[in-house]
């Protein structure tokens, strides 16, 4: 079993990285540029998804609690808080084209949408 998530593991972090070299039509940038921020993309997401996984869970298990207290309104708005947000570092985002957002927004309003609600 062990043998077959490595083996996932290195089929998606290949693709990852044939996938970031891929030429674009547009594209400005070098080659070796463009694979340099795909391994960091890759190399960034390693780390960063399972903190996020585990603040997900977090998040679940306290939504499990809040659910007899605040209702199940109040319940899906802290599960979809924490598990919501991104979930993969993309090379745009190291480029700081888009943004990283840790924390999702409530059920009704992504957390973009609240972020531009507060300028």
């Amino acid at each position: 079993m062990r043998h077959v998530s490595r083996l996932a593991a290195f089929v998606g972090i290949t693709v990852a990285l044939l996938a970031a070299a891929w030429p674009g039509a547009a594209a400005a940038e070098s080659t070796s540029q463009d694979v340099a921020y795909g391994v960091g993309s890759v190399t960034t997401t390693l780390v960063y998804a399972p903190i996020k996984a585990s603040f997900c869970l977090l998040g679940a298990v306290t939504s499990g609690f809040t659910l007899p207290f605040g209702g199940p309104r109040t319940a899906e708005k802290v599960a979809s808080t924490a598990c919501g947000g991104t979930w993969m570092v993309t090379p745009a985002a190291l480029k700081g084209r888009e943004p990283i957002h840790f924390v999702g927004g409530g059920a009704d309003e992504p957390s973009s949408h609240r972020a531009a609600a507060r300028r």
